[in-house]
């Protein structure tokens, strides 16, 4: 790495790891815009883009920016890494042309097609027992509860034990950052999780008509071997967890916030999708991952040197100006294509129309239920390296009188 940014790219003593920054980082993102179209974080020696130009001619060019030194602020080809790298997002072609063309003809259109409706059928079952309760916890009770039950059960996992998951989806996004207290309190917990995970994404412990299953099947075919297969349901597994929950505690935050786009997807459920699309343009879940370059890499007037890390904001990304209008407004009707809250180009996530189905079964449950939103209490953060998340979110739902649900009694 770099001591010093060469020449005329603007240094910075922001750091996007501190408690400060990840506590509210839009307005040092704003601050990161403002300085170039590259810059240098002179504490963790790396250069970063924050503007969408820069950001998507990154994203789109893993030939130059490449993810197979990982997406996080460790090299990968040069370190350890605490767990095998995923196959999906910290590989490059060929390879990745393999293991996500595995991903894309599972995830036929008939396949999603089948996906809806089990999806809409457990959120239907959610939301009538929350909204009898009106008051619930809009991260741990909705959108943990939800998507704890119907991304694994999509794979095939053993039903016990899932949140193990969020252990694990929490360890390996603070295992993006550097090494301060999160990084090393997250490896403290790292190898239990790590075995559970690898042994609930075995063959043998799959049902035969998930997706699981039939990843597996290309390694019976010859595509991938037996242990590529067991780490691509677990790198597909960890892209669909955490920031989907992550989105939707965002979402109703959102909407009890704005109750005017509430009333909006209240009377034309339709726009459930483009509303969760919206929550991840402005709310990014993921702040940004790194890239490392191959060779000397120009952007604009700035020259990268080769084996360099590079920073990639997505969060800043979704709200330039530059891209978009009145970017810190919240508009479910807004045309967000472009936005780069699941990454862009070929390590695009693997998993977004999966979540896409997942949250536009959610909202438009809710949207039939639950006449407004009301927070119950002060949301809590769950500060980690890369993810955006809340920890808690207490909420009171409004029923329609029309749609009243008894609670259930004994």
């Amino acid at each position: 790495m770099t001591e010093s940014a060469p020449g005329d790219c603007p240094g910075t003593d922001i750091d996007p790891f501190s408690d400060e920054f990840l506590a509210d980082p839009f307005p040092h993102l704003a601050e990161l815009r403002d300085l170039g179209e590259v810059f240098y974080l002179r504490k963790y020696r790396v250069w970063g883009v924050a503007r969408h130009s820069e950001v998507t001619a990154v994203l789109q060019n893993p030939a130059v920016f490449s993810n197979a030194a990982g997406v996080g602020y460790s090299n990968l080809k040069t370190e350890e890494p605490w767990r095998a790298p995923s196959l999906i997002l910290e590989v490059d072609p060929p390879v990745h042309t393999t293991t996500r063309g595995i991903l894309t003809r599972i995830l036929s259109p008939r396949a999603l097609r089948d996906l809806q409706e089990r999806f809409a059928d457990e959120a239907d079952r959610l939301v009538d027992r929350l909204v009898a309760a009106e008051t619930f916890d809009a991260v741990t009770d909705l959108a943990q509860a939800y998507i704890l039950k119907v991304f694994p059960d999509s794979l095939g996992l053993p039903p016990n034990d899932r949140d193990n998951l969020l252990t694990y989806g929490g360890i390996t996004f603070d295992s993006l950052g550097p090494r301060n207290e999160r990084f090393e309190a997250a490896m403290g917990r790292a190898e239990h999780i790590r075995q559970w995970v690898a042994d609930n994404c075995a063959r043998h412990a799959l049902t035969p008509d998930g997706f699981g299953a039939k990843i597996f099947e290309a390694a019976d075919a010859g595509v991938v071997s037996e242990d590529e297969a067991g780490l691509l349901v677990r790198s597909f597994l960890t892209a669909g967890v955490d920031t989907t929950v992550s989105a939707l505690g965002f979402a109703i935050r959102r909407f009890a916030e704005h109750p005017d786009q509430w009333e909006m997807l209240r009377q034309d459920p339709s726009l459930a999708r483009s509303a969760f699309d919206e929550v991840v343009r402005i709310d990014s879940p993921v702040i940004g991952f790194f890239r490392t370059t191959t060779t000397e890499a120009v952007l604009g007037s700035t020259t990268i040197p080769a084996d360099q890390k590079v920073l990639v904001f997505f969060s800043a990304a979704n709200r330039d100006p530059d891209r978009w209008n009145n970017p810190d407004e919240f508009d479910i009707t807004r045309r967000t294509a472009g936005h780069t809250g699941f990454g862009a180009g070929i390590h695009g996530c693997a998993g977004q129309m999966v979540a896409r189905l997942e949250t536009e079964a959610l909202l438009t449950a809710l949207a039939k239920r639950v006449s407004r939103w009301e927070l119950a209490g002060p949301p809590t953060a769950a500060l980690n390296n890369t993810l955006r998340a809340l920890a808690s979110l207490p909420v009171r739902a409004h029923q329609f009188a029309t749609h009243r649900v008894v609670p259930a009694t004994a």
